[in-house]
């Protein structure tokens, strides 16, 4: 926790997770302080780096993407691999980690196929394992 943050720094900013388009009069009413107070903090929030933006989240299966699979990938060739992840919309997180994989990818697909796709296309990358979501248990998981 850094110094200079209090509870109802902490406050604004779950406000803000839990609804990224909540307005600054509902942040103030439920943080009992003034619109210009909040608007500061959110502010100061955001100088520090701590509030880096703002987002949508989206249903998946209404995108047509509601297939989840996991990539564990060992590879001695790093950079092509993060070049191939940043240019295939299938990807939407990518991991450096520890262990007998050095790289965790997150897939989101409308089918198996489009799963075994992908597999087929980072083989020249080295071995893998995937790991296919049965079910989604908890996802944007408020922080704070």
């Amino acid at each position: 926790m850094e110094d200079w943050m209090d509870e109802t720094d902490y406050h604004i900013m779950r406000l803000l997770q839990q609804n990224a388009r909540i307005s600054i009069s509902q942040i103030s009413k439920e943080v009992s302080m003034s619109q210009p107070s909040v608007r500061e903090r959110i502010k100061r929030l955001e100088e520090k780096g701590i509030i880096v933006g703002y987002t949508a989240t989206y249903r998946h299966q209404a995108l047509g993407r509601g297939t989840t699979a996991f990539f564990l990938i060992k590879t001695e060739q790093c950079q092509a691999l993060v070049d191939f992840c940043e240019r295939t919309p299938a990807v939407t997180d990518m991991y450096r980690i520890s262990g007998e994989y050095n790289y965790m990818i997150k897939v989101q697909t409308a089918s198996i196929e489009d799963i075994g796709q992908f597999q087929d296309s980072i083989i020249k990358f080295g071995p893998s394992k995937s790991l296919i979501s049965l079910k989604n248990l908890i996802e944007n998981r408020i922080l704070l």
